[in-house]
């Protein structure tokens, strides 16, 4: 089964530091969003990209092959943007991915499209297993149950026609896309997350998924 999958990139990511926004970062060789690009241009069951940049990147936007569109004022937005950005009529699924996870692999992205055999929606999580704490004013004020908890990771897969009706009636401020799904009723598989899946957030990260990359010796995990 065949696929599309939107690649939201229009944050600024002010936490990671350095001039320009994370995504158009160096990255092992590349810039952080020419390994996600990568990831899914790679893989046999993604047919169609759309990529979901910042109005201030838009206009030196030059991937080919793949659509470019303007992203909204939160994620929120830039998702219903990427998605009535996506021309193609044949396709009914699709993943909508952080341009912040470079290290994705072909194994979790096929993953999530076959687990939509069975579901309106699925997405890659890893269970909670640290010990979870309350806390005011740096002091310990107790602790949070973690059975049944997990790490939300992105790619996240939906029937497309779902997901786009889902956008279209949320008030917005969704954590993500998964959020929006269940607010709108639609069932949402677990699928296996990735450890080495990390979303760059802060500095150091950058230095994490170069080492990521690099050990995979710039072969795509399978």
């Amino acid at each position: 089964m065949t696929c599309a999958a939107i690649i939201v990139a229009a944050g600024r990511g002010v936490r990671a530091g350095g001039p320009v926004a994370k995504q158009w970062q160096p990255l092992y060789g590349k810039r952080v969003i020419d390994h996600t690009l990568d990831a899914f241009l790679s893989h046999p069951q993604i047919t169609d990209i759309v990529l979901v940049l910042h109005q201030d990147d838009i206009a030196d936007a030059d991937f080919d092959g793949i659509t470019c569109t303007t992203g909204g004022a939160d994620r929120a937005a830039s998702v219903r943007a990427g998605l009535a950005a996506l021309a193609n009529p044949a396709i009914t699924r699709v993943l909508i991915h952080d341009v912040a996870r470079p290290c994705v692999t072909a194994r979790t992205i096929s993953e999530v499209i076959a687990a939509l055999d069975g579901s309106a929606g699925a997405a890659p999580a890893l269970p909670v297993t640290d010990a979870l704490w309350t806390g005011v004013n740096g002091r310990v004020t107790g602790t949070q149950d973690r059975s049944g908890l997990y790490r939300a990771q992105t790619p996240q897969g939906f029937d497309r026609a779902a997901i786009t009706a889902a956008h279209a009636t949320h008030a917005g401020n969704a954590a993500d896309d998964v959020e929006v799904a269940r607010a709108a009723g639609l069932d949402v598989a677990i699928v296996a997350g990735d450890e080495d899946n990390l979303k760059i957030t802060h500095p150091a990260d950058f230095d994490r998924a170069a080492r990521i990359l690099k050990g995979r010796n710039g072969h795509q995990t399978g």
